[in-house]
């Protein structure tokens, strides 16, 4: 009689699970972290003109976005419209839209809000200075032009 016993008949032996919990929790992080989210859908084609001597905004999160530009669907026209947040806005909205801004941020915040315009290069100078004296009328008076970097 042997006291050795043979462990070839045993097979492989199965494959711990203890690190899958860290594993998933990891790649989760990972996505959260990586994934950007888009605020708004846009409703006008905006082509940005180029400009050489350009800056970065410091806090993205203090700004609020106008867009102005000819409708994507062909059914509103051509002409230039105005879109705040996700719809077509007139230029009488403007005040409400800056008044809601300025609302869901802290009162330490509210001189720091930008409001950054961005328009098609295309679009006529009219309905941009009818926007500007609308936001000075609401005293948002920090404006930003968006531009794309040019050579």
């Amino acid at each position: 009689m042997s006291r050795f016993k043979d462990n070839s008949s045993k097979g492989t032996p199965a494959i711990s699970t203890a690190s899958l919990p860290d594993i998933i929790f990891m790649l989760l992080f990972f996505f959260m972290v990586t994934t950007v989210m888009r605020e708004v859908d846009l409703l006008v084609k905006v082509t940005l003109p180029e400009a050489t001597e350009t800056t970065k905004l410091e806090d993205k999160a203090l700004v609020d976005y106008i867009y102005i530009g000819p409708p994507q669907s062909k059914a509103l026209g051509t002409e230039p419209l105005m879109q705040l947040n996700d719809q077509f806005a007139k230029i009488e909205e403007i005040d409400a839209w800056v008044k809601a801004g300025e609302e869901r941020r802290e009162e330490v915040l509210k001189p720091k809000i930008t409001r950054s315009l961005k328009v098609d290069k295309e679009t006529a100078m009219k309905i941009v200075t009818d926007v500007k004296q609308e936001l000075r009328k609401s005293n948002a008076l920090k404006i930003n032009y968006s531009t794309a970097q040019g050579r």
